[in-house]
């Protein structure tokens, strides 16, 4: 923030009405950011629970004048389809703007007078771990760094960094879908795959959702794109910024990508990637090359990059030892909420007890067969475990219906010792909320599960 204005006469958002709708991880920070930076703020939730204890105005967004310059709507709840909620309907009725908080932080840091960089990451898997590395390798290297938005915290909660800093956003479709004015200097689409369809309609539209990240660039800015499935190869045609192409397992000529663990690019090795104990796999290896790719543009020295590669300790939730028993080890991945994902941590063991289930995503786990042969035994959770049963049946797969993971992960346990399998992996396929509030919960309940058990050292 520019010396001559003080934090609290900072008030870019002065005079101007926005309704906020959920008041859940992203909304109430949100509510309370764009109070504090002068805005009147009129918020709301459909859940009672969300609502009560809430220190901002609250009022039912259905029912009072819409008399608002704009409506920051949380990403989960929808504004076209599969239905429009009725706040939603509302605002477009009204020629309301439909925006997320990412677009107000960008709006603030701009009205702050800084000229702090952006880089955005998307894409159906890998996001996450691409996001908390870059900020990883942008603190090693000595820029100042605020990473969040769809990876936690909310993006309004991130602090107005000075000129040389940079942020660091994981940038969901919904997210994408609902930004006005902001331009990122550096844009990153990791790969597609089928998810999220309800809201896109088909997997076009989900590539016109995941290609607004590219939206405002210019010739001057940098367009990351990962070479290793078809939609996002074709993604670069038309877009202004340069394009940087990212492969974890092919040449990416003009980019950065991997020769088995030798991350290189043109000018030659950057790192091995063999040191980099929490990033194993291919997939690994493209987000390694995608966050590498997004450091050298903001930059980031070279010369520190192997270090910082091999310091990184990864995200919870994503391929994390959460115990040791009896010398099997219980590993989560719960952040792994659609086939796709699950397939990244499948494919990097030869042979496991997995656990899975969940909300299960439109064609079930299918996509996963190639992996069967390595599934010493399944143990199912969750609403959809029926379906997944029925799957894993034709499939000639050992597996039964836990139901809960309560019941699972001792069932798990017994199941690797008595097939001499030294792992349990819990590698849902499937999102949580059928059981819990979030990925995060079902994993740290994993976690507590495994260590609870006879035995446990870890």
């Amino acid at each position: 923030m520019s010396a001559a204005l003080a934090p609290q006469a900072f008030r870019p958002f002065a005079g101007m009405r926005v309704a906020v709708l959920g008041l859940g991880r992203a909304g109430l920070p949100a509510a309370r950011a764009l109070r504090g930076y002068g805005a009147e703020v009129v918020a709301w939730d459909d859940s009672a629970a969300a609502r009560e204890g809430a220190d901002v105005p609250l009022a039912d967004l259905a029912a009072v004048p819409f008399r608002f310059d704009a409506l920051l709507l949380s990403p989960g709840i929808p504004h076209r389809l599969p239905a429009p909620h009725p706040v939603a309907a509302r605002a477009l009725a009204a020629h309301v703007p439909i925006l997320t908080d990412a677009e107000f932080l960008f709006r603030a840091v701009r009205a702050a007078g800084s000229r702090a960089r952006f880089a955005g990451i998307t894409g159906t898997n890998g996001k996450s771990t691409t996001t908390a590395l870059l900020a990883h390798l942008l603190a090693a290297g000595g820029v100042p760094v605020a990473a969040g938005a769809n990876l936690g915290p909310a993006a309004l909660s991130l602090p107005i960094l000075p000129d040389a800093g940079a942020y660091a956003l994981e940038m969901s479709s919904y997210m994408l879908e609902r930004l006005a004015t902001m331009r990122f200097d550096v844009a990153a689409l990791l790969n597609l795959s089928p998810d999220h369809l309800d809201r896109h309609g088909d997997m076009a539209g989900y590539l016109v959702a995941k290609k607004h990240i590219f939206d405002r660039q210019r010739a001057d800015d940098v367009a990351i794109l990962g070479q290793d499935d078809p939609w996002t190869r074709v993604a670069g045609c038309g877009l202004a910024a340069k394009v940087v192409p990212v492969s974890g397992n092919a040449p990416a000529l003009g980019g950065v990508w991997a020769e088995g663990t030798l991350l290189r690019d043109d000018a030659g090795a950057i790192a091995d990637l063999a040191a980099s104990a929490s990033l194993p796999g291919s997939h690994n290896a493209q987000n390694a090359a995608a966050a590498v790719a997004a450091a050298l543009a903001l930059g980031v020295p070279r010369e520190g990059l192997a270090a910082a590669l091999a310091s990184f300790t990864g995200l919870p939730h994503r391929q994390s030892l959460v115990a040791t028993v009896g010398g099997i080890r219980f590993v989560d991945d719960s952040k792994a909420t659609n086939p796709d994902a699950a397939a990244r941590a499948m494919g990097c063991y030869e042979r496991f007890v997995w656990i899975a289930g969940g909300i299960g995503k439109s064609g079930g786990i299918g996509p996963l067969a190639p992996l069967f042969p390595r599934i010493a035994r399944a143990i199912l959770i969750g609403r959809d475990a029926p379906d997944f049963a029925r799957t894993l049946a034709a499939a000639g797969v050992p597996h039964e219906v836990a139901g809960t993971l309560d019941a699972a992960v001792p069932r798990a346990f017994e199941a690797a010792r008595r097939h001499g399998v030294p792992l349990v992996l819990l590698s849902p396929a499937a999102a949580s909320f059928d059981q819990f509030s979030g990925f995060e919960a079902r994993g740290r309940r994993f976690a507590e599960l495994a260590r609870a058990l006879p035995g446990a050292d870890a």
